[in-house]
């Protein structure tokens, strides 16, 4: 099982789509690695400097309809090599939830209203996420500040994580 804790990038935007998590001219690269300084490459969003604003962090919270676009698993691939295992947003692109789901990383909708609370009492400070998977609980922390978010994830969802991705739990049950 992949690591589900870290420090987090906070994305404040709706509809952040696949060209913007990996553009489309490096999908001929043939390994996960050459898409790795490519992440958020055509993101428009103001403050991100994104390498540098990425660098270190391994979970990514934003708003609504993340992963919008095209099906292509590069947009999963892309966040996994820069250590990114876990994104939390309002909510997702069906597509893009269930290839995160089959590459064994998280893919967590939260309501808006919970959304709404992280960016406002943690985006502009460093914010770390410890995942308690096994009783589905975020521990949200920064210097002054802690919590503890509960959130839902089905029963298959959640046994292709711990198995590592669609891969790893067909080869142990067939």
């Amino acid at each position: 099982m992949k690591n589900f804790n870290g420090s987090a990038l906070f994305l404040d935007r709706a509809d952040i789509n696949t060209d913007e998590i990996i553009p489309a001219r490096y999908l001929t690269e043939v390994t996960k690695e050459a898409l790795q300084p490519h992440l958020f490459e055509d993101l428009e969003l103001d403050g991100l400097m994104s390498q540098k604003d990425i660098a270190g962090k391994n979970v990514i919270i934003t708003r609504a309809n993340f992963g919008c676009g095209s099906s292509r698993e590069h947009a999963p691939w892309a966040l996994e090599v820069n250590d990114i295992q876990m994104v939390l947003a309002e909510s997702f692109a069906r597509i893009f939830r269930q290839n995160m789901f089959n590459c064994g990383m998280l893919a967590v909708e939260l309501p808006g209203q919970v959304i709404d609370h992280l960016f406002e009492n943690y985006s502009t400070k460093t914010t770390m996420v410890t995942t308690d998977i096994e009783n589905r609980v975020f521990h949200i922390k920064t210097v002054n500040l802690s919590e503890e978010i509960p959130f839902s994830l089905p029963d298959f969802d959640l046994a292709l994580v711990t198995a590592g991705g669609w891969l790893e739990y067909a080869d142990s049950k067939y």
